[in-house]
């Protein structure tokens, strides 16, 4: 049995851009899909079957596990083939296809790039009409409303290791949620690389990045449940609207020193960059995770939350070779935080953790979002004062998107959720699949000021 896990190609038609970029008079758009909590478009300079490194692209990680998972539990010859980091075109992509057969192919997609890649499936499908396309990630929790839509045997919610078993063995049409556990995470096969993928993930924040990177999990899932966040409501945990309990399932230093130093010493890797939901969830995984990293002994990074751990770890992070952190702040009103984005994050201790981390030499990268349902003008420039306040080394500003199996996606349709008591959709929020694309209208809009957001742009 030979199995194929895809990830295509996703190349938009070029759009015009009223100044150059990174030097170069042209760019063009692709997408970032697998391995992305809200998959969407940018610009770049990588050109079909053109590879230049720097364009960001995050690693497939629900894709990687499951590859080395289902060759371990089925004994199928597994092949894993990610065009999105390789800059593969369409043309590339289909010729190596048709070489190719596959009983069975797997594809993760959300709506963000859920038109575009029907149209990828039915390819698939008439190129190998014996293959058996399996849907996975976001968009599957749409259930059987994507069925009908393109040729599909089978669509895995969530996380997709032992649903991807279960269609091998015979399972078709939707297939629910069936989360590893903590034991089967921690015993389970360490995820898929190849020498021709391995050097070419790119996150160049937080500042201070080396190059080639690895990026891993520390763990699964976020108790928190915040608005917009689409892996712990619909990959790592079933809560489209925030009323279930989020879990967190962290690996053992074990695993992650044996996982790390053989990642480490086959691709040479020059940093470590733990891109979990949220890393540093409790004192003690960060002790522990430090000390791995000691052992290690290259430079790392970590997306954390300002608020969960004591402000002393910090230190003992940057000890053991931590050099910079991403935080998540979202907004800068109180307001927005808590009865919006119910994230629950006091900025005001954020910004004394932001003290800490800048104090004991770490660098700092913010996220912030803007657009949300029942967000003022006037609070979205309190965003702005505060980013600009904190002093960050680099920092992202983004159009919050709307993506399935969210509770932003179920408010949406459902108009007010009892967890969020502060977010609202009426005419004039501005719904959107893709926080870039969203994100250049919100600008648009400040450039004809037809919005009171302030200059909004990407920080550096």
């Amino acid at each position: 049995m030979r199995v194929l896990f895809t990830n295509p190609p996703w190349w938009v038609t070029p759009k015009p851009l009223k100044v150059p970029l990174f030097g170069a008079s042209k760019v063009d758009w692709h997408g970032v899909r697998a391995g992305s909590r809200w998959p969407f478009t940018q610009w770049g300079r990588s050109r079909p079957d053109h590879h230049f490194f720097g364009d960001y692209v995050p690693y497939p990680f629900f894709m990687g596990y499951a590859a080395t998972y289902v060759a371990k539990h089925t004994g199928a010859e597994v092949v894993l083939r990610d065009s999105v980091v390789m800059k593969e075109s369409y043309k590339s992509y289909f010729r190596w296809l048709d070489r190719q057969r596959f009983d069975y192919v797997f594809f993760e997609s959300a709506s963000p790039s859920w038109e575009h890649d029907v149209a990828a499936i039915r390819e698939i499908k008439r190129r190998r009409p014996e293959a058996k396309i399996v849907v996975t990630g976001p968009i599957a929790t749409m259930g059987a409303k994507i069925l009908g839509q393109a040729p599909i045997f089978a669509a895995i919610k969530g996380e997709y290791e032992k649903g991807a078993v279960k269609v091998l063995k015979g399972a078709e049409g939707i297939i629910d949620f069936d989360l590893l556990t903590l034991e089967e995470m921690n015993a389970a096969p360490f995820p898929y690389w190849d020498d021709v993928i391995a050097p070419k993930y790119c996150d160049s924040n937080p500042k201070g990045t080396l190059f080639p990177q690895a990026q891993v999990w520390s763990s699964r899932g976020c108790p928190y449940k915040c608005i917009f966040c689409v892996w712990p409501a619909a990959m790592t945990g079933n809560d489209p609207d925030g009323t279930q309990k989020r879990s967190v399932r962290q690996y053992t230093p074990e695993y992650m020193e044996a996982y790390l130093s053989e990642l480490v010493d086959r691709y040479k890797f020059k940093s470590v960059y733990f891109d979990d939901d949220t890393f540093n969830i409790g004192n003690r995984h960060v002790e522990r995770m430090s000390d791995v990293m000691r052992k290690i002994g290259i430079p790392w990074s970590a997306m954390c939350r300002a608020d969960t751990i004591s402000l002393d770890l910090w230190k003992v992070m940057k000890d053991s070779g931590c050099f910079g952190v991403k935080l998540g702040f979202e907004s800068g009103n109180q307001y927005v935080v808590d009865k919006i984005v119910n994230k629950h994050l006091d900025l005001g201790y954020a910004r004394q953790a932001v003290a800490e981390i800048k104090r004991v030499g770490m660098t700092i990268h913010g996220t912030f979002t803007y657009g949300l349902p029942g967000e003022t003008s006037e609070q979205m420039q309190d965003t702005k004062r505060y980013l600009h306040s904190l002093g960050l080394d680099t920092w992202q500003e983004s159009g919050t998107a709307e993506i399935e199996g969210s509770p932003l996606h179920t408010l949406a349709h459902k108009g007010n959720l009892g967890k969020y008591e502060g977010a609202h959709v009426d005419q004039d929020y501005q719904r959107s699949k893709d926080g870039n694309v969203k994100f250049q209208e919100l600008t648009k809009q400040l450039q004809d000021g037809s919005a009171g957001v302030g200059q909004i742009g990407i920080g550096s």
